[in-house]
């Protein structure tokens, strides 16, 4: 499987590792326990078995839209199976445009009901995962919001990348020259 992910800014990325070095700290589930040196802050816009050329091709267009500024809005949680803790990311005109593109991108080579619903446009919500477990309810304490730093108010999506989860490789989708 492959996914299409943006990474965010150097300030921003910062402010999420040290959100999950608090949440380890803590004794909660966190992603600073994700040892992979692939491991870093993103948010993910798509998965799906292979980055077809003509894939590739629309990930290319929809690069050129980066760097994108967003803004962070709160802590959220999920259910869904995993348990997750995240910060949202409020979805504007922009960041709603650039993920279109890149659902019409995967969409293009695969039907949309064989690739996961949590990505499609009806169902994404934009966000960066703090911790996930599967332990049910491990992110209800009235304590979380304590622990954890404030989001920042705004950052940048700054590059498109793919990640293979069958070889553990990461690649750059770079806009077209």
């Amino acid at each position: 499987m492959r996914t299409v992910e943006l990474l965010l800014d150097e300030a921003a990325e910062s402010a999420v590792r040290e959100a999950w070095r608090r949440l380890a700290d803590a004794g909660l589930p966190s992603q600073a326990r994700h040892r992979s040196p692939t491991n870093g802050p993103h948010l993910t816009l798509a998965a799906c078995p292979e980055l077809t050329a003509p894939i590739r091709w629309e990930l290319a267009e929809a690069a050129a839209a980066l760097p994108l500024p967003v803004r962070f809005a709160g802590l959220i949680r999920f259910e869904r199976p995993t348990s997750v803790l995240a910060w949202s990311l409020a979805l504007d005109a922009a960041l709603a445009d650039l993920h279109r593109k890149v659902w019409e991108a995967v969409t293009s080579d695969y039907r949309p009901e064989t690739l996961n619903p949590f990505h499609a446009p009806s169902g994404w919500s934009p966000h960066i995962t703090l911790g996930r477990t599967r332990r049910p309810g491990a992110f209800t304490s009235r304590r979380i919001p304590g622990i954890l730093p404030p989001p920042p108010l705004s950052a940048r999506l700054t590059t498109l990348r793919s990640f293979d989860t069958e070889t553990g490789t990461l690649e750059i989708l770079t806009p077209r020259a």
